[in-house]
């Protein structure tokens, strides 16, 4: 079949006719005759950091008694670099009991997810997640999403230098639409061209989700050979020196289709620390350009590395930056786990990983995680650092703080990681029944 004659995928369709990610989701909201929206800007709802569920185990009594589905949606906050403030904990804590179903889900990207919230709930919820200092806007869809970073509990003077790029790319590379304050903060919209409307992905953003993660070795928590672009710090004598980039990696792939496959990222060379940002762009704009619109299981980065070839790729990326990439710098990762307990920082402060059985925080027979958690942050002045591998990290953790956090780890039964086996502490889970649409079994 010729190029000409190839249909392009039906969310490409569903991006043209959106007006820049608006499509109909304010009348949907409005629309008070179903707890759903349309099929269209279900797709285009994504991109704003929420999908719409059902509870899949009432189904048939609905469907019996004529009823549409139960439908409720899914937030997902973006936590640029996993890190919040106690304060922010707080907030997002209020919102799982007023509006959610009394639970914080912590994702394998360091970011939280709400879920249970009704339609007429859904702008409410995100309106104050903003009034947070948080936000949800390309948390989900054919953009870059959540950013990932080291929590790196033991290299505390680094940190703060990684987190700051983190949020550079998290900040240059979000949507630029007017569409997410018009529709949930209730901004005007202002008649802007189709360049100024969005200089970085034009009217059809990108064939696919995209995902940054950075890392600082000997640690790896972030998975940078599984994620479609990651830096990775080389720190010399004088400190961060820049980063190697990585590109291509992913490890999904559809079951009985061999033309999806699992990928582990290359690195095509290396970059000053002032440089980031641009490369980063240049990346964006090959795979906008260059990436599959036909079909969307062939659309993420690793198979435009691998349709070009990695030499191909990166001369691709060369082009746009104007320069040479340098070549790769040496580096070692010897660990990818969370190291759990009580951890030192050269300031003085301290830092407690806890151990979250599948990121989801409520209170159980085992511990009573929220409640505890809840404890910590108000009397906290530190910081929540979520993992890569849906754990906590509470940080910067004062001397004269210290008593009261290990009273309040005893106190709700905290210190789970002390009881289980390493196979159980390195398990991960997703949401499961009965929202998710994929999965096989409970949580």
């Amino acid at each position: 079949m010729s190029a000409a004659d190839r249909k392009l995928a039906a969310n490409e369709g569903i991006k043209d006719r959106s007006d820049y990610l608006r499509g109909t989701i304010a009348e949907g909201l409005s629309d008070l005759s179903t707890g759903g929206i349309s099929a269209d800007d279900q797709q285009l709802l994504k991109f704003h950091g929420s999908y719409q569920q059902d509870d899949r185990d009432s189904r048939s009594a609905r469907r019996k008694h004529k009823l549409e589905k139960a439908f409720s949606f899914m937030i997902r906050i973006r936590v640029p670099g996993g890190v919040s403030t106690p304060e922010q904990w707080i907030e997002v804590d209020r919102m799982a009991t007023e509006y959610a179903n009394d639970t914080i889900k912590l994702t394998t990207r360091q970011a939280y997810q709400l879920h249970g919230i009704i339609k007429s709930n859904l702008k409410r919820t995100i309106r104050e997640i903003n009034e947070a200092a948080l936000d949800t806007i390309a948390a989900c869809g054919d953009v870059n999403r959540n950013v990932m970073c080291n929590a790196n509990p033991d290299v505390s003077a680094l940190h703060a230098e990684i987190l700051q790029v983190s949020k550079e790319l998290s900040d240059h590379l979000t949507p630029a639409t007017g569409a997410y304050h018009e529709i949930w903060l209730d901004g005007e919209r202002v008649e802007s061209s189709m360049q100024q409307e969005e200089p970085i992905y034009g009217k059809h953003y990108l064939p696919r989700k995209f995902k940054i993660a950075v890392a600082v070795p000997p640690n790896n928590d972030v998975d940078v050979y599984a994620n479609d672009l990651s830096f990775i710090a080389i720190v010399g004598n004088n400190g961060l020196e820049g980063f190697n980039v990585a590109v291509g990696g992913g490890m999904g792939m559809t079951h009985g289709q061999e033309e999806t496959y699992p990928r582990v990222a290359d690195v095509i060379g290396f970059v000053a620390a002032d440089r980031v940002v641009d490369v980063a762009e240049k990346i964006v704009l090959v795979q906008r350009d260059h990436g599959d619109r036909y079909e969307r299981k062939h659309a993420r980065l690793k198979y435009t590395v691998d349709d070009h070839g990695v030499d191909g790729f990166r001369e691709l990326v060369e082009q746009r930056l104007g320069y040479r990439l340098e070549d790769e710098r040496p580096y070692e990762f010897t660990e990818n786990g969370d190291r759990y307990g009580w951890s030192e920082n050269e300031d003085g402060t301290a830092n407690y990983t806890f151990y979250v059985p599948g990121g989801r925080v409520c209170d159980t027979d085992e511990a009573r995680w929220r409640s505890g958690f809840l404890a910590i942050a108000r009397m906290l002045d530190g910081e929540f650092r979520l993992t890569g591998n849906q754990n906590l990290v509470v940080a910067r953790i004062s001397k004269e703080q210290r008593p009261a956090v290990k009273q309040l780890i005893n106190e709700y039964g905290l210190d789970a990681h002390e009881h289980h086996t390493g196979l159980r502490l390195h398990s991960l889970a997703c949401v499961a029944l009965p929202t998710c649409g994929l999965a096989l079994a409970e949580a």
